[in-house]
């Protein structure tokens, strides 16, 4: 089974969670033209590496933030949503074995932040 640290409840079964996407920079609707909105709604990385996702503990309804290496499947640190607002800090470069995949439950985290506000974030995930 996998496991994954909830900043606000700790670590939780995987199936108790959502994944609601890739965190990005959201382009502004009011100023943007519509080819950078374009590629704001529709493009996605999909390449594989250490990203920032949106994730959602779906008892409590607390958003927070994973730091998972997509190509190996682990999660690498949790963070309440609020750090989305203060900055992101940049992603680690790609380790020499980033191809090879883990084995099966290594989704948990090894420390993550604890935080009492389970507010959704401001940008939609």
């Amino acid at each position: 089974m996998k496991i994954l640290v909830c900043p606000l409840n700790g670590p939780r079964p995987v199936s108790e969670f959502a994944y609601g996407g890739e965190v990005r920079l959201s382009a502004d609707p009011n100023t943007c033209s519509d080819a950078e909105w374009s590629s704001y709604v529709f493009n996605r990385s999909g390449s594989p590496g250490a990203k920032y996702e949106w994730w959602c503990h779906i008892a409590s309804g607390f958003w927070f933030v994973v730091l998972r290496d997509t190509a190996r499947d682990v999660v690498i640190d949790t963070f309440p949503a609020e750090v989305v607002r203060r900055g992101l800090a940049p992603l680690p470069a790609p380790s020499a074995g980033a191809a090879s995949r883990s084995p099966p439950g290594a989704i948990a985290s090894p420390g993550a932040t604890s935080s009492a506000s389970g507010d959704a974030p401001d940008a939609a995930p």
